[in-house]
C-alpha cells in the first residue's frame, strides 16, 4: 500500500514552531484539518490528545506517531511535521523527538490503520530513513520515502 495515498505535499510541514507535546499536537492537527478527509478539527484534536494520554505515542529514535481513530475524519490522513530543535514528547527512550506522523483514521478502519502505523514503523527503525527525513528539504522527499515500503 503507498502510504502516499493518505497524505500530499500540503500536508508535511518542515521547522514546526511548538516547542512542547501539546502545541505540536495542536499545529499537526491544525495542518491535517486542511485535508478534505477531516470533518471536525476539534473533535480530531480532543481525540488525539485522548488518545496521547492513555500512553506516549513518541517510540523513540527521535520519532513519535500521535494518532488516534475518531468520527471527525472521513477517510485516513497522514500528517507530517519536522522539528529542527526538537521537543520533549516524553518518548519511550526520553530523546526529544524531531520526527512526527500524525495519523487519522475514521472509527471503523481497523485493519488499515494498523497497516499504516506498522508501515510507518517499519521504515522509522531503520537509521538510513531517520537521517533522509531529518535532511528532507521537500515535501516530495517525504512522501517518496514513505512510498519505499510496498
Amino acid at each position: 500500500m503507498k502510504l502516499s495515498k493518505f497524505s500530499d505535499e500540503t500536508l508535511i510541514k518542515f521547522g514546526l514552531k511548538a516547542t512542547n507535546k501539546d502545541d505540536v499536537i495542536e499545529e499537526l492537527v491544525d495542518l491535517v484539518s486542511t485535508s478534505p478527509m477531516v470533518k471536525d478539527r476539534d473533535q480530531l484534536l480532543i481525540d488525539v490528545r485522548e488518545r496521547e494520554n492513555l500512553v506516549t505515542t513518541g517510540v523513540g529514535y527521535g520519532v513519535a506517531f500521535p494518532h488516534a481513530k475518531t468520527k471527525a475524519v472521513k477517510g485516513i490522513v497522514i500528517a507530517f511535521g519536522h522539528s529542527e530543535q526538537g521537543v520533549d514528547f516524553e518518548a519511550m527512550d526520553h530523546k526529544k523527538v524531531h520526527l512526527f506522523f500524525l495519523i487519522a483514521a475514521p472509527e471503523d478502519a481497523i485493519g488499515a490503520h494498523l497497516n499504516v502505523m506498522a508501515q510507518l514503523s517499519y521504515l522509522m527503525k531503520s537509521e538510513k530513513n531517520r537521517q533522509t527525513l531529518l535532511q528532507a528539504t521537500s515535501p516530495g522527499d517525504v512522501l517518496a520515502l514513505i512510498d519505499s515500503v510496498a
